[in-house]
């Protein structure tokens, strides 16, 4: 027997675009039912990026998700970049007039879950079997099943916040759906480790064995990435290759700092540019992974889908209000112009880091001449710090 519920918004996927789009409608006053793939625990195991730019920590704010934020991220003012033995410092907040917030996803997603299940959002999660049905009329429903029960959920708005591998992008059809993408010959391989950070502020480091990146989760949470080929596995990488392979991309002064310890996460990630437009199709909405993914180098992943939130949660308050449709109609045109610049600088600060094996010395050398120009020009590094703290929503 299928259970029939109802809700206005029916949010597909339990991740922080999701959790981050269900708290701001319940905020405005509408109701949403989340539904999630995978287990809470799983969801909140997911490593992924701690840079937050100034509007998704405004965001957080305003949905009231600032203490812990407050209490135990780094504001940080600016970001390292290291090559050819040198040393470049990109003071983002006079350069920009914003800092960056290191708070990792984790601890977003697990605030959001907080703040959701005080206020009796209702996420389900282990859910399986889910259709998307009748998007372009005026009323839509999802199916699915859960705790072994057959589920018909009417909605108002379908909201596709279910990542790259969901049902709600491929809902598109492909007639009308284009997709874009852009897959680098090499991945990043990341560990965490319970060692005070190398630096009190992050260190992106360009050398001839490869691309490297010193970050942190808090004073005695350390994440460290280095470029690696396709091909390896993590169980290739000990942890004492790893440190070793880290300090001989580092500039001395770093290495000199470098404590090491045993990893408590090993993993290794391909790296990729992806964008499908539309971004809306009828009542139909994408936000984040399933509508875009970018390489972390530009630490845009989780921005980028808290930018998504904003204008789809703006437009979807307009809508149910009663007060007018054209926030959904230009969400689609809204977000992707933004989701592109973001798309474009990850790309590029990829590009600028990174070493691609088929460059060669001619590829090398215009590397190092760009390198040299940002080291050397204000204008350059305004831009830089201008797209890294987050262009305006």
């Amino acid at each position: 027997m299928t259970r029939s519920i109802k809700t206005q918004v029916a949010i597909i996927g339990g991740g922080p675009a999701g959790l981050m789009l269900a708290q701001r409608l319940q905020l405005a006053g509408h109701d949403a039912i989340v539904i999630e793939r995978q287990t809470r625990a799983h969801v909140l195991s997911r490593i992924r990026a701690g840079v937050l730019e100034q509007g998704t920590v405004d965001m957080l704010t305003d949905a009231g998700l600032a203490t812990r934020m407050t209490d135990e991220g780094f504001v940080h003012g600016g970001t390292g970049l290291s090559f050819l033995g040198r040393k470049l410092r990109i003071d983002l907040a006079a350069l920009s007039g914003k800092p960056v917030t290191i708070y990792g996803q984790t601890e977003v997603t697990k605030d959001l879950y907080d703040a959701l299940d005080t206020a009796g959002v209702r996420i389900v999660h282990e859910v399986e079997d889910v259709v998307l049905h009748d998007v372009t009329s005026d009323r839509p429903f999802v199916t699915y099943t859960a705790g072994g029960g057959q589920y018909h959920l009417d909605c108002e708005y379908i909201a596709g916040c279910d990542g790259y591998h969901g049902v709600s992008r491929p809902s598109i059809p492909a007639s009308v759906r284009r997709e874009f993408e852009r897959v680098y010959p090499f991945g990043w391989l990341g560990i965490l480790s319970e060692t005070p950070p190398v630096d009190h502020e992050l260190i992106y480091a360009h050398s001839e064995r490869g691309f490297a990146l010193c970050s942190m989760r808090h004073a005695q949470l350390s994440r460290y990435y280095v470029q690696c080929p396709l091909t390896d596995h993590v169980d290739d990488w000990s942890d004492d290759r790893f440190w070793d392979e880290l300090a001989a991309r580092l500039p001395d002064d770093a290495k000199s700092r470098l404590v090491t310890g045993p990893s408590i996460e090993k993993s290794i990630a391909p790296l990729r540019s992806f964008v499908a437009e539309p971004m809306s199709y009828g009542r139909l909405f994408l936000a984040g992974d399933a509508a875009h993914i970018v390489p972390p180098t530009g630490a845009k992943g989780l921005n980028l889908a808290m930018s998504d939130v904003y204008y789809l949660s703006n437009a979807f308050d307009d809508a149910l209000s009663g007060r007018a449709t054209t926030g959904l109609e230009s969400y689609s045109t809204t977000a992707l112009r933004r989701v592109w610049k973001s798309v474009r600088f990850s790309w590029w600060l990829t590009n600028l880091m990174h070493r691609f094996p088929d460059d060669g010395d001619f590829g090398r050398r215009v590397q190092e001449a760009e390198l040299d120009y940002l080291a050397n020009s204000q204008a350059a590094q305004t831009s830089f710090a201008e797209n890294y703290v987050g262009l305006p929503f």
